[in-house]
């Protein structure tokens, strides 16, 4: 929204085409920093998500004003956004090994819920009326809420309170939360990708902590910014979102967790024309590709 707003402003103004670009970052760093509360991580978001691998420097003026701008708007307006548990870690190599096995799982629940709804949206695409598109997903929606109850339906905000109050989960949620929004988005509704991640991601640590022996709200907050970190390439980002939610004693894990999660996630995103400016491991970049090229079947962007 904001970046659809901002754009329509540029093109009434006439701005040249850098200018416009440097207020879509903007944009961008203003509605994510302002809906979430977290200012800095909001302009840094910005400024890591136009391309795999690099930081747009030249805009983080404008990214972090715009960022401070909306979140003091925001709050100025009256809203409160809801406290998080500001966590507090011994750290320790076992710590740091475990955290990083879970950034693994965080990273692969990132690229099972990105194949999902790509293999979902390729099937949906076989039914010639595109109108019968999300009555189908909406009747399978249907189905499964009669089957598995409606935990996982809209944003399932509670899922993800019971996650960062130390409340032990089944892996069941977590997987359900990828199958139920999958198929919407995949069947054509309109909706976000991003506070489902944070439900994913906080719901699979608050699943699998118990089984690594960490506590359960650690491994959910970690959860919460690592599978977004990994399906949305910006690590920096999402570890400066966790330091901002759950408090600075949590830095290392948090860290760990993101950065572990983007590496296995490939090159994969939920971005479609998200570049590709410096790719992952032991390949040669062609052209200039696109996530969205990665994704294509048919396509070899990166060489190895």
């Amino acid at each position: 929204m904001s970046g659809s707003l901002t754009d329509l402003a540029s093109r009434l103004l006439r701005l040249r085409p850098g200018d416009r670009r440097t207020m879509l970052i903007a944009a961008i760093a203003a509605g994510f920093g302002s809906v979430f509360g977290v200012p800095l991580a909001g302009a840094v978001f910005a400024l890591e998500v136009q391309a795999i691998g690099r930081v747009r420097y030249d805009a983080l003026v404008p990214a972090l004003t715009a960022s401070l701008v909306g979140d003091l708007t925001v709050r100025g307006l009256g809203h409160r956004h809801a406290p998080r548990p500001q966590l507090g870690v011994d750290l320790d190599v076992a710590l740091a090994a475990k955290v990083a096995l879970a950034g693994l799982v965080f990273g692969l629940a990132g690229v099972a819920f990105m194949e999902l709804t790509d293999s979902i949206r390729r099937l949906a695409a076989r039914v010639s009326w595109p109108p019968l598109r999300p009555v189908v997903g909406g009747v399978a929606t249907i189905a499964l809420a009669a089957v598995f109850g409606r935990d996982e339906l809209g944003l399932s905000l509670p899922l993800i309170d019971h996650a960062l109050a130390g409340q032990r989960g089944s892996l069941a949620l977590p997987v359900l939360k990828i199958v139920f929004t999958a198929i919407a988005l995949g069947s054509g509704f309109p909706g976000g990708e991003v506070t489902p991640l944070f439900v994913i991601g906080s719901t699979a640590g608050a699943a699998i902590a118990p089984a690594l022996g960490l506590p359960v709200a650690l491994l959910a907050a970690v959860g919460f910014v690592a599978v977004f970190a990994g399906a949305a390439n910006t690590p920096l980002a999402c570890t400066i979102m966790g330091i901002e939610l759950f408090g600075s004693a949590a830095i290392v894990p948090l860290a760990i967790g993101c950065v572990v999660a983007y590496v296995f996630s490939s090159h994969r995103g939920i971005y479609p024309t998200q570049r590709i400016g410096v790719a992952k491991g032991e390949v040669a970049i062609v052209g200039s590709p696109r996530v969205r090229d990665w994704s294509d079947r048919g396509s070899d962007p990166l060489r190895r």
